[in-house]
């Protein structure tokens, strides 16, 4: 084979070395932005997903906090309700004992 073909041979083989280098280089590019795209997607993903289970939990606890509170409330209106009712029935004895003693000091004015 004549030089000058042979070397017309080697340089279009280092033109096609060159052209699957660089092709490869273009693919790993895109590979690697493919992947950090991918990347991100999965992120934002799970920043939702977290976020939603925040706000689910936080829902949750002021239910459970709404709920405590309204049975306490219900308590202390039960109480105050048998309170009120123990007052009522001595109400007429402390009556009579407040008069008594007004009385017994009226009688020792006199």
């Amino acid at each position: 084979m004549p030089r000058p073909e042979v070397l017309e041979r080697i340089k279009e083989a280092e033109q096609e070395a060159d052209d699957i280098v660089a092709e490869a280089e273009e693919e790993r590019e895109q590979r690697i932005s493919d992947a950090r795209e991918e990347a991100e997607q999965i992120r934002r993903e799970a920043e939702a997903e977290a976020s939603e289970l925040h706000d689910d939990r936080l829902a949750e606890a002021r239910e459970e906090i709404e709920a405590e509170r309204e049975e306490i409330l219900a308590e202390g209106e039960q109480e105050r309700e048998a309170l009120e009712s123990r007052a009522r029935e001595n109400e007429e004895e402390v009556t009579d004992y407040v008069v008594d003693l007004f009385e017994e000091a009226v009688h020792a004015q006199t």
